[in-house]
């Protein structure tokens, strides 16, 4: 049988990254110009913080509007409690996360430094030419299918 496919194999490593003390302008339109809808947070070792996403943009709208901002930095606006995935995480867990979710993107972290980063799309394209028409497609099926077979796995 095929080894499981994890995050490690699936996963972006090429990322736009920010910083807590970085000026949400600037992020914002770091995020434009990458045409991402949201970046993850790091410290200077790499430690994984949160992710600034869209939403956390309207959120700095709107306090505008109502507060005048009283801070323009990302940490006071990005989300912390965003759930990360280590890079042993297996295809069928990563995708019942993104399905009981409403996250888009997942972050990747081996000791709690950010290794990488997973998208709905990353794991469509790794699901895609896992069960592509091939002489072993049914050995891809029955992965899948061994795989759901194991009891679900709490999302932490």
């Amino acid at each position: 049988m095929n080894a499981p496919l994890l995050a490690r194999d699936i996963m972006v490593t090429r990322l736009v990254t920010l910083t807590p003390d970085m000026d949400v302008y600037d992020a914002i339109g770091l995020l434009l110009r990458h045409r991402i809808s949201g970046a993850p947070v790091i410290d200077e070792e790499r430690n994984y913080l949160g992710v600034f996403s869209e939403k956390c943009c309207m959120r700095v709208l709107v306090e505008a509007a109502y507060d005048g901002l009283p801070s323009t930095q990302v940490g006071a606006f990005m989300y912390c409690e965003a759930v990360a995935i280590d890079e042993e995480t297996d295809l069928l867990t990563i995708a019942q996360i993104f399905q009981q979710t409403g996250y888009r993107r997942l972050a990747v972290l081996r000791d709690g430094k950010l290794v990488g980063q997973i998208s709905r799309r990353d794991v469509l394209r790794a699901a895609h030419e896992l069960l592509a028409p091939q002489p072993d497609r049914e050995t891809a099926l029955l992965y899948l299918s061994g795989i759901i077979a194991r009891e679900e796995a709490p999302i932490a």
